[in-house]
């Protein structure tokens, strides 16, 4: 029988620069899990990504367990392999003057440039992609000439080209107007029609859709509630999560919190 978790960890903790950023994490997390990581800013939110992504590693001791893919020593060409992530500070690395489709190729190679020896497999690839996601009207733009919601979708198809069997999506509508706040969370939603898994981290409550299964509330680099939305998300957990007196109501199958007045 196959590990049904692709994330194992057991009483783990990383410093970076001598600062303890996850605080005794106890985690799993299966291949059948759409996760939304949610937490204000500073809760550890990103320190668990890095950990994720092995740009930091936890302090071994006797009783800790770490392990991804079932496996405590792994790659990091393997994790960049099964695992996409998708942050805003991609954008500052990329071409101005890159077409759409060229960027997408680029995400096979792991770079942000035009692949001068691209193969006719690459091209399909992308070309299958952007049909399935729906961004053929994109392709032959500029990277640079899109509107701020067309460049995250982009980046999404980029990091979805090599299928990965997870996609992490780090605050995927933060600095985004209102309009494409909601063109993102609706080709979010799309993406569970291919086999990738989504790990999405935010602090805004209105990411939180009907395909996520799996809800983990961080604060002060700890996870204090883990579980289904209907487990989770309530009026309490929400202020207790984001030091604020607020209320939360489901509506259409969306979440919407409000801020309840002050007593006199």
């Amino acid at each position: 029988m196959t590990n049904e978790y692709w994330l194992e960890a057991k009483n783990i903790s990383c410093f970076k620069n001598e600062y303890e950023v996850v605080k005794n994490l106890n985690l799993k997390l299966k291949y059948s899990d759409n996760v939304i990581l949610i937490g204000p800013n500073g809760s550890g939110k990103s320190s668990l990504l890095e950990l994720i992504n092995r740009n930091i590693y936890p302090v071994l001791k006797k009783d800790t367990v770490f392990k991804l893919f079932n496996k405590e020593l792994i790659n990091i060409w393997e994790i960049r392999k099964k695992i996409s992530t998708v942050s805003y500070d991609i954008r500052t690395r990329i071409n101005a003057n890159i077409k759409v489709f060229d960027l997408i190729i680029s995400g096979l190679y792991g770079k942000y440039c035009k692949i001068s020896n691209k193969t006719e497999k690459d091209v399909l690839l992308a070309e299958n992609l952007i049909n399935k996601i729906l961004i053929t009207k994109l392709s032959q733009k500029y990277f640079s000439h899109l509107s701020e919601g067309e460049k995250q979708i982009v980046l999404i198809a980029r990091a979805l080209v090599k299928n990965p069997e997870i996609l992490i999506l780090d605050e995927p509508i933060a600095n985004l107007d209102l309009k494409s706040k909601f063109y993102i969370i609706d080709q979010i939603n799309e993406l569970t029609k291919l086999n990738t898994k989504i790990i999405c981290v935010t602090h805004d409550v209105s990411m939180i859709t009907e395909i996520y299964n799996r809800v983990i509330m961080m604060k002060e680099r700890i996870i204090i509630t883990d579980g289904t939305q209907s487990e989770t998300i309530n009026s309490k957990n929400l202020s207790i999560l984001f030091d604020i007196n607020i209320e939360v109501i489901k509506h259409k199958g969306n979440w919407h919190i409000y801020r309840k007045p002050k007593e006199l």
